[in-house]
């Protein structure tokens, strides 16, 4: 297991972030990048030490390859999403969208295709960080200080945007932070059609850069989550020509 020590400064750092990758001169490359911008950074160069390193910092951010010997990314991923909900950028070797859809599968929340800017994924690390998830401290807060908002409810599907919980026919979806903040954009505006770029300035910020095409996976996963099908449609709707927008469940 190896960690980058944190360089000594006068504020503690803001965000945590662990790199994962068994390059290691990309790995440390990517560390220095993170840590100019103010992160106490972690490295580890195999999945086993990765998941370690992640029970024991508890990292807001995971930059994770998806190449690893051994336990590969999509399985790190698996495994570090039966106890955390850090956010998760797979990095791949592998433009092939199997690839991608694979690891948006388990639960990643966007990826970058090696070879990278190193200032651009660090960019894109900032904006998701800048979307800022609710703790359980903070949920009680703001119960504590203001009447909470309802849910917004669309048939059997609730959605609890003070808690970010999400329950269709009674039960509770299972939904990953960037899923939850993609079906709640659409649930905000129910009648209004989202195109990708409106959904990705909804979601991940207008500085985003990348592929609009994430919306789709993550749309696919959130369908799946509610028991929903692309053929059905209750409760995210594709309007064609345009986007998505919330169903009537």
């Amino acid at each position: 297991m190896s960690s980058v020590t944190p360089t000594p400064a006068a504020r503690p750092a803001a965000h945590r972030a662990l790199v994962v990758d068994d390059e290691e001169p990309l790995a440390r490359l990517v560390a220095g990048y993170l840590e100019r911008d103010g992160f106490e950074v972690h490295v580890a160069f195999d999945g086993l030490d990765a998941l370690a390193l992640a029970r024991s910092v508890d990292p807001d951010v995971v930059v994770l390859d998806l190449g690893l010997p051994g336990m590969d990314g999509v399985e790190v991923c698996r495994e570090l999403r039966t106890f955390s909900d850090c956010y998760v950028v797979m990095l791949t070797a592998r433009a092939e969208e199997v690839d991608t859809l694979i690891g948006l599968a388990v639960g990643a929340d966007d990826y970058v295709t090696k070879p990278f800017s190193p200032r651009e994924l660090t960019a894109r690390v900032g904006v998701m960080l800048r979307r800022p998830r609710r703790s359980a401290a903070s949920t009680v807060t703001a119960h504590a200080t203001a009447a909470p908002a309802p849910p917004l409810v669309f048939g059997s599907l609730s959605i609890d945007t003070v808690a970010r919980e999400v329950h269709v026919d009674g039960m509770l979806a299972a939904l990953t932070r960037a899923e939850f903040d993609v079906l709640a954009a659409l649930a905000a505006r129910p009648h209004a059609a989202f195109s990708r770029h409106a959904l990705i300035e909804a979601v991940w910020g207008d500085n985003w850069v990348g592929d609009e095409h994430l919306v789709d996976v993550h749309v696919l996963h959130v369908r799946r989550k509610l028991g929903d099908t692309a053929e059905e449609q209750r409760f995210v709707r594709t309007v064609r020509g345009v986007g998505y927008r919330m169903g009537q469940g």
